[in-house]
C-alpha cells in the first residue's frame, strides 16, 4: 500500500498517491516507450481487474497482490503500469464515475429533472460499488470522467440562473444527500449479514418491550403514530429528494422574480 493511503475509521482516501504520476496516467500525458515488445497487460484492464476485487470483496481485500492473481500475472508486472495502491485507487474512483452517453439518462425536462436523474443514478453508483462509502473523496484527483460528468449535469442545471458557486453548490448538496442515504442502506446490509437477523427480524424482537413502553403513557406522540409509520412502503429516499428540490425550485422562482446582481449575491450567501 501506498504511504498515507489508509485513512482514519478505516478509511480510503483519494489523492493519496503521487499526484502528479496519478494525472499522467488519468489524462494518458505520460511518455510511452517507442520501441519493445508488446505489452502483455493494459492499464484499463488492471483498473478493471481492480474494481472488481473491490466490488466482490471491498476495499480490505484490494491490493496489488490481489489484483495481480486476479489478472493471472506476478504483483512486480503491475508496478509497470501504476506505482501503487494509492494511484490505483484514484484510477478506479474515475472510472466507475464514467457518465453515461445517452442524454436521456440525465431526464428528458430541465435542471429539476437533472438534479432528480443525478441523484438516482448517484444512488445506484454507490449500491453497485459499496466501497466508494469507504473512500474519503475530499479532495478527489479529477480525471476526465469526473470532469465529464461535471460538465453534462452543469449543462443542464445552468438555466437555474444561480451564482456558479451556487450551481456547484446544488450539486454538492444532492450528492451529501445520496451518500447519507447509501450508507444508511449499507449498513443496514452489513449489520443483517453480520447478525444473521434479517431487518424484519431485529424489529420484531423489540416489539414486547416498546409494546409496553407505548401503553405506559410516557410517550404519547408516538404511542399515536399510525401502525404503518415505520413501515417499508414509504420511501424516505424520494421523499427528502424531492423536498430538497421544492427548496431549490423556491430559490430559483424567487431569482427568476428578482434577480440580485451577482457581486450581491456573493456577499449574502444567497
Amino acid at each position: 500500500m501506498t504511504s498515507g493511503a489508509q485513512g482514519s475509521g478505516g478509511t480510503e482516501t483519494s489523492g493519496s498517491g503521487d499526484i502528479a504520476r496519478t494525472l499522467e496516467l488519468l489524462w494518458d500525458t505520460g511518455r510511452r516507450p517507442s520501441r519493445g515488445p508488446k505489452p502483455t497487460l493494459t492499464l484499463d484492464r488492471i483498473v478493471e481487474a481492480a474494481v472488481q476485487v473491490a466490488d466482490a470483496e471491498g476495499l480490505e481485500g484490494l491490493s496489488m497482490r490481489r489484483v495481480a492473481a486476479e489478472l493471472g500475472t506476478g504483483t512486480m508486472s503491475l508496478y509497470r503500469y501504476v506505482p501503487g495502491k494509492g494511484e490505483l485507487l484514484d484510477l478506479m474512483l474515475d472510472r466507475v464515475q464514467r457518465p453515461s452517453e445517452n442524454p436521456a439518462d440525465l431526464g428528458d425536462g430541465g435542471w429539476r429533472a437533472a438534479l432528480e436523474a443525478l441523484a438516482r443514478a448517484t444512488l445506484a453508483l454507490y449500491r453497485r460499488h459499496p466501497w466508494l462509502l469507504h473512500v474519503n473523496q475530499s479532495r478527489p484527483i479529477l480525471g476526465p470522467s469526473a470532469l465529464d460528468g461535471m460538465e453534462k449535469v452543469l449543462t443542464r442545471i445552468r438555466p437555474m440562473g444561480l451564482s456558479d458557486p451556487e450551481l456547484v453548490s446544488a450539486i454538492i448538496m444532492i450528492d451529501g444527500y445520496v451518500v447519507g442515504a447509501a450508507r444508511t442502506q449499507l449498513y443496514q446490509l452489513e449489520a443483517e449479514r453480520r447478525t444473521g437477523l434479517t431487518d424484519a427480524e431485529f424489529w420484531q424482537a423489540q416489539v414486547p418491550v416498546l409494546e409496553k413502553a407505548m401503553a405506559s403513557g410516557r410517550y404519547p406522540v408516538m404511542a399515536s403514530l399510525s401502525e404503518d409509520t415505520f413501515g417499508p412502503d414509504f420511501d424516505h429516499f424520494e421523499f427528502g429528494l424531492q423536498r430538497i428540490l421544492d427548496g431549490l425550485e423556491v430559490l430559483v422562482e424567487r431569482r427568476r422574480r428578482s434577480p440580485e446582481p451577482a457581486e450581491d449575491r456573493a456577499q449574502n450567501g444567497s
